[in-house]
């Protein structure tokens, strides 16, 4: 079993900044992929980000390029989540999630094994 625990979340206004942290525990090892997801009210799970652990696999879903960036720390097992240059619409609960697969340019959900609790952000003008 691996747990995780999204933090960072907050308000901020629109153009501002967050940093999101992932820390994962328990069996990590058998983890690949780390992905974030977001989802604004009534609206469905949306991909945003799909990181292999190990190399330099990215991936973002193209609302986001240039705009956020995802990185790591495995000394730490913990994953990031920069958000830059924030708009109202990325208002949202943001998850992250863990893969025991590779990543894939697709971000469907049910590629994802384990999940976070989320962590609210919004953005206000």
């Amino acid at each position: 079993q691996v747990q995780l625990v999204e933090s960072g979340g907050g308000s901020v206004q629109a153009g501002g900044s967050l940093r999101l942290s992932c820390a994962a525990s328990g069996y990590t090892a058998s983890i690949d992929c780390m992905g974030w997801f977001r989802q604004a009210p009534g609206q469905e799970r949306e991909g945003l980000v799909g990181m292999a652990l190990f190399g330099s696999i990215t991936y973002y879903t193209d609302s986001v390029k240039g705009q956020f960036t995802s990185s790591r720390d495995n000394a730490k097992n913990t994953v990031y989540l920069q958000m830059n240059g924030l708009k109202p619409e990325a208002t949202a609960m943001y998850y992250c999630a863990a893969s025991v697969d590779y990543c894939f340019t697709d971000f469907r959900e049910a590629r994802f094994n384990y999940w976070g609790q989320g962590t609210q952000v919004t953005v206000s003008l």
